[in-house]
């Protein structure tokens, strides 16, 4: 995880290079190369730790979708929150996503879960947390990426205006402290985790008042749908 060797957008290299060079972020490559050492599996692989932010330059964001950590299956993590790549069972928190749209917006559910198109539309696919062990969810939060994380969310907040943060689930919205909802639209509902889907999160409407909010701005609406 060298700063000269990662994969990160020169918009959010040049933000975040005091973070980079921390002590905390020093200590996390210690604790990823221990992990690792000890024959531990850690997804997503290195080359993609920071690929929501090479994806998504910093000017360019115009929605920020909060996760919790990688998926820790074999084959699913690749820096995107809730993405899977092409050829790989849509989980189930994301077959409800596409369920909500497809209420919310009537677009049709796409039989692929990559959502790199979201990505590349201006759509932040952020974990809060950036690595999993395999196998072990939950596995590396405490270990420093929260901090990190929590820059991102900072400087968004701080230096863009008219955002819109969607923070499903408690641990999401726990990240909202961050957001000055004067300045950003903050939507707010349960996980889309079949756990709690049913207990708000259909129904929810956020991607109608995503768009209809970034019209009023005078800005294009985002395009949800997946090909």
């Amino acid at each position: 995880m060298s700063e000269d060797r990662i994969r990160l957008d020169a918009s959010w290299k040049e933000r975040l290079l005091p973070e980079l060079s921390s002590p905390s972020m020093q200590a996390l490559r210690e604790f990823l190369r221990a992990e690792k050492q000890a024959g531990k599996v850690v997804y997503p692989d290195g080359k993609n730790i920071f690929a929501a932010l090479d994806a998504t330059p910093f000017d360019r964001v115009r929605a920020v979708i909060l996760g919790q950590d990688p998926y820790h299956g074999p084959g699913q993590a690749h820096g995107l929150c809730f993405s899977v790549l092409p050829g790989v069972e849509t989980p189930p928190s994301l077959v409800n996503v596409f369920a909500e749209i497809e209420r919310d917006l009537h677009i049709p559910r796409p039989l692929h879960g990559h959502l790199q198109a979201w990505a590349e539309r201006g759509v932040l696919l952020l974990n809060s947390v950036l690595t999993v062990e395999r196998g072990r969810a939950g596995s590396h939060q405490g270990k420093g990426w929260e901090t990190f994380t929590d820059r991102i969310v900072s400087l968004l907040n701080g230096e863009r205006e008219g955002l819109v943060f969607f923070l499903w689930g408690a641990y999401a919205q726990a990240k909202g402290k961050l957001v000055d909802p004067r300045r950003h639209l903050v939507l707010r509902a349960p996980h889309p985790s079949p756990l709690s889907a049913h207990r708000g999160f259909i129904g929810c409407g956020h991607f109608s008042r995503c768009n209809d909010y970034l019209r009023r701005r005078g800005e294009g609406a985002i395009d949800w749908s997946l090909r």
